[in-house]
Formats: C-alpha cells, structure tokens, sequence
C-alpha cells in the first residue's frame, strides 16, 4: 500500500488514473484507499479538486470499460471452450443474462461500493451483450458518484484518512450481506405472484 501511495504522490493525476483502471479491471489494487488518500491530498492543498475527480473518474471509466470489452468480446469464447470446467452451461448463462435484464442495470453503480463486484458486473454485463448505451449509462455514472464520495470522504477526514479506511474495511461486508437480504426478500417478493399465476 505505501508504494501506491508514494506512486500517487509522485505521479500525481496521471498516477491516479492508471492505478483505478488497473484495480477496477481485476489487479488486487484498493481503489478506495486510493480516493480517500488523494482526498486528503486534496485537502492538504497538493492536489486541486477539478483534475482529481476527472483523473478518478477517468481510470474508473476506463478500467470498467475495459472490462465490460472483455467480456463481450471474450466472453462467449471462454464460456464455449471452458465453460464445463466451471459448470457454466449456455443454458445457465441464459438465466444469467435474463436475470441481468430485471437487476444488472442498477448493479452496475451499486457494484462500484462493493469490493471485487464491480470487476465481475461489468465483465458480466459484457458477456451477455448488454447494449453499450445501457451500459455506459449506469456505469458511467456509478464511477462518476463512487469518485466522488471517497474522494469528499478523504478530504474530510483529513489526517485520519487510514483509520476511516480500516472501519469502511471492517463494515463493508456487514453492509453488503444487508443488501443482499434486501435484495432476496424484494426478489421473492416480485416472483411469488408470478408462481401463483403460473
């Protein structure tokens, strides 16, 4: 982590764009940590508000990108030549790419919050041809709004910029095993009158 650090303080904006595009396509980079620390850079009067949110948004934008090109120019090959390693059948991925019609829009920006999802929302989305302007609006978006929060957060808490991380650490996957509930109970609750119809 100090090495990223010491990049960005080097490096500056361009540091900070390449850094997020890496970590958001996959590499084991924490992104957040990046924003709150460029946040408190913002806040120390070495980094100017303007050109950190867009070289944030930037790397986020292409890194997710990148990932969504991946998949849907990679992925159905992937899926065909070892996709029975992985129990991934064409049958499985047609419930995938269905239930990524009702719900995948909206993942797209919630999966920025979500440490390790973001990668997959956007690879998936990809995968099974999730029309670019759908795509780019969700996601684009998604980056737009997590940029800014961590970034708005860092500058905030100024100094205190490692301990804030450690609690967001510590807590983001209560609050994503509460979404999670939320998210089963609304789906049950959508599906059950569609069996009684049936």
């Amino acid at each position: 982590m100090d090495a990223l650090i010491h990049w960005i303080s080097l490096y500056g904006y361009p540091g900070l764009t390449a850094l997020l595009m890496l970590g958001i396509v996959g590499l084991p980079i924490p992104d957040e940590t990046l924003l709150v620390f460029a946040g408190f850079l913002i806040s120390q009067g070495k980094l100017d508000p303007a050109p950190t949110f867009l070289a944030g948004l930037a790397g986020a934008v292409s890194g997710i990108s990148l990932s969504y090109l991946l998949g849907r120019i990679l992925g159905r090959t992937v899926v065909d030549r070892y996709g029975r390693y992985l129990h991934l059948t064409h049958h499985r991925l047609g419930q995938v790419e269905r239930w990524f019609e009702r719900v995948g829009d909206w993942l797209l920006p919630l999966g920025y919050f979500i440490p390790g999802v973001r990668h997959f929302t956007a690879l998936t989305a990809g995968i099974v041809r999730l029309p670019y302007p759908r795509f780019s609006l969700f996601a684009y978006t998604g980056a737009a709004v997590w940029v800014a929060t961590f970034l708005t957060l860092g500058f905030f808490v100024g100094d205190h910029w490692r301990d804030a991380m450690s609690y967001i650490h510590r807590y983001t996957w209560w609050l994503v095993a509460a979404m999670a509930i939320v998210g089963s109970t609304v789906w049950l609750f959508r599906t059950r009158p569609q069996n009684r119809r049936r």
